[in-house]
């Protein structure tokens, strides 16, 4: 029923649908409030022990039993190169102007982008709609929020969880309202095998933003992982109607669909 309960919590925002508190929205992760019945996000700590492993929070199927990572789960991450990665301010003119639309604000611009993306029907120009989008996400508009995200994609290449967890939770610290730290974090926690510190942390980034195509592939794997195919079918929908042409979402819901109802004759 706990399981059950924070699972529930954590889907409407696959959905759209506003569940996250105005307190979970302002404050700092070491005081988020994990959904009711649900499990809390502790920066870097260990799940409670759970029924199904020492210190899972769920009951975890087998290796063979589980899907495989689709490539776009959670979205691409932020660059490790500091030369590579671009510090700008979300809404600085040149970029605006580089862009051709310099009245244009950057949710203005996310917005545009994102009717783009659900236009394009091919693949490889959908592609690059998507990587602009997440460019902007990336954008915190503070240079010390990117170096700590440059720092933690490479502890993460690195398989530094301890380092990564620890840069994450320090910028969730200076900036909750960074959607793109908490999609690192539920990364993170995902492979670490602790799916309900990554739920968590999925719900704070839907919270904030439900168009989050990388988030909702994460929350649909777990879901697949929990054996709730049905929702997991509805959530890869969810990220078909954003993203029509991202092939591992197709991929994923043709396959469901047809597990559900069996195939097209």
């Amino acid at each position: 029923m706990r399981i059950l309960t924070f699972f529930l919590c954590a889907l409407p925002f696959a959905l759209g649908l506003p569940t996250v508190s105005a307190a979970q929205d302002t404050a700092p992760p070491p005081t988020v409030a994990p959904p009711e019945g649900g499990i809390a996000p502790a920066p870097g700590g260990d799940n409670p022990p759970m029924p199904g492993g020492e210190n899972s929070p769920m009951i975890v199927p087998p290796p063979d039993e589980a899907p495989q990572s689709p490539p776009d789960a959670f979205g691409s991450a932020p660059p490790v190169d500091d030369d590579a990665a671009e510090i700008v301010p979300p809404n600085d003119p040149a970029t605006q102007q580089a862009d051709g639309r310099p009245d244009e604000t950057r949710e203005e611009k996310i917005d545009r982008l994102f009717s783009e993306l659900r236009k394009q029907p091919d693949g490889t120009k959908a592609a690059r709609i998507a990587a602009r989008i997440e460019r902007e996400w990336r954008r915190s508009g503070s240079a010390t929020i990117d170096l700590l995200m440059q720092r933690a994609a490479k502890a993460m290449g690195q398989k530094d969880n301890v380092a990564a967890m620890d840069v994450l939770d320090q910028t969730l610290v200076l900036d909750p309202d960074y959607a793109e730290a908490w999609n690192r974090r539920a990364t993170l926690n995902f492979s670490m095998d602790r799916w309900g510190k990554s739920l968590a942390d999925i719900e704070q980034t839907l919270g904030r933003e439900p168009r989050h195509w990388g988030a909702l592939m994460g929350l649909g794997m777990i879901l697949e992982r929990l054996d709730e195919k049905q929702k997991a079918l509805e959530t890869y929908l969810n990220v078909l109607a954003v993203y029509p042409a991202l092939k591992s979402a197709q991929d994923a819901a043709g396959r469901l669909s047809e597990e559900l109802t069996g195939p097209v004759i």
